[in-house]
């Protein structure tokens, strides 16, 4: 006999799914995202071509990707990878996300190669780390997007020595910018902004 005790729906479950309007509007939103990440490429390509003095000429031609999903920690999301440089050992790439009831995100991820290369550089842009309101990963797993205190903290709580300690120590750098999702009417700007400001860090 079925425990129907397991798929029973509470009075809050029935009123969404005998409605339609409410999945709609998400479809609409997460659509709207996307047009707004394919803006941001766009800008974002013509920023890179003019760093082509600091930047790696595997960074300077990779493309552009937008994708989505439903399930980072039970919740949909869409990610703009640009640059994106992926390998086993290596990654460049800078991650603007979206993830829904949380943030955007803009995040430069470094590891093998690419962290040996421009990590020094970041350490002399300690100050810029501080006085932007980033945040710097202090987590085990590069894979992580959430902010909670296991993953990120505030690079203006950190001394200088505590910056570069977590550099040192960790095998990946992972720098972010966190905007609220009330910050809608603006983000394309500050998004673009961070996204500048990234790229940044790796000069010296």
């Amino acid at each position: 006999m079925i425990d129907t005790s397991k798929i029973l729906l509470s009075n809050g479950e029935m009123q969404l799914v005998t409605k339609t309007n409410w999945i709609l509007t998400k479809r609409i939103i997460i659509d709207k995202v996307n047009i707004l990440f394919g803006l941001l490429a766009d800008a974002m390509q013509q920023q890179v071509l003019t760093e082509k003095e600091i930047l790696p000429r595997e960074v300077i031609q990779s493309t552009p990707k937008i994708a989505k999903g439903e399930n980072y920690l039970q919740l949909p999301y869409v990610l703009l990878d640009y640059p994106r440089c992926f390998d086993k050992e290596n990654v460049f790439a800078i991650r603007t996300m979206f993830w829904w009831g949380n943030f955007f995100s803009c995040t430069l991820h470094l590891s093998g190669s690419y962290k040996m290369f421009f990590q020094e550089a970041i350490e002399k842009n300690t100050d810029a780390l501080q006085k932007n309101d980033l945040y710097i990963c202090n987590g085990n797993d590069e894979w992580h997007h959430h902010f909670e205190k296991s993953n990120y903290v505030a690079a203006k709580t950190l001394s200088d020595e505590e910056i570069i300690a977590i550099f040192v120590q960790q095998h990946f750098i992972k720098v972010a910018a966190k905007f609220s999702l009330h910050q809608w009417k603006e983000i394309d700007i500050l998004l673009e902004k961070s996204f500048s400001g990234l790229l940044n860090l790796l000069k010296y």
